[in-house]
């Protein structure tokens, strides 16, 4: 028996798998575009890079708990009330810290552009609109952007590393708490000496 005889002739279909998605590409780029035209209605909306956003982190996420599967770190049924605050203020803190601070704007700079000051140590930038790296500077500038990923890492953090983790999440909000006090000290030595 030739073995050549009952292969099945597999090239036909192959051409064929390749001129349909040789014609579903161009179909769904229009389609594409024609939603975020009219989505967008008139306005620069980066859908495209929102997307990629989007993606980026559900890859992110999907690597954390897979991580914390591996690990087989206990998860618990619910999270514990002082945790959920905790979390909270470290996030706050981390997330203005990375996108809004002085001192991190060497991170923000590739895609963003200085504006000027906007509070104490805390700067006003813009995205850069080019290159595609608008969706970028909107995600590092925008400390509401910013904490969706720095929540979602310090949940992963006390599941994976609880002791390290907390003790950094006290840290950052023993910072948020010096903070307020720094700006409640200085809104009081403004209204005794009549400064504005």
């Amino acid at each position: 028996m030739d073995p050549l005889a009952t292969t099945p002739d597999t090239t036909g279909d192959a051409a064929a798998d390749k001129t349909a998605d040789n014609r579903l590409a161009p179909r769904l780029r229009e389609l594409a575009r024609r939603t975020g035209r009219r989505y967008s209605a008139g306005h620069d909306r980066p859908l495209g890079g929102y997307l990629a956003a989007m993606t980026g982190f559900g890859a992110y996420t999907a690597a954390l708990a897979t991580a914390v599967r591996l690990r087989g770190s206990p998860v618990p049924d619910r999270p514990q009330p002082w945790d959920v605050v905790l979390t909270s203020v470290a996030t706050f803190r981390l997330s203005r810290l990375l996108s809004k601070a002085s001192v991190t704007s060497p991170l923000r700079a590739p895609f963003t552009r200085y504006v000027g000051p906007q509070g104490p140590a805390e700067l006003h930038e813009e995205a850069e609109p080019e290159g595609g790296r608008d969706t970028v500077g909107e995600l590092v500038t925008c400390p509401f952007c910013t904490s969706v990923w720095v929540v979602s890492t310090l949940t992963a953090g006390q599941l994976l590393w609880p002791r390290a983790t907390r003790t950094a999440m006290g840290a950052l909000a023993a910072l948020a708490g010096a903070d307020a006090l720094q700006l409640a000290y200085g809104a009081l030595v403004s209204r005794t000496t009549g400064d504005d």
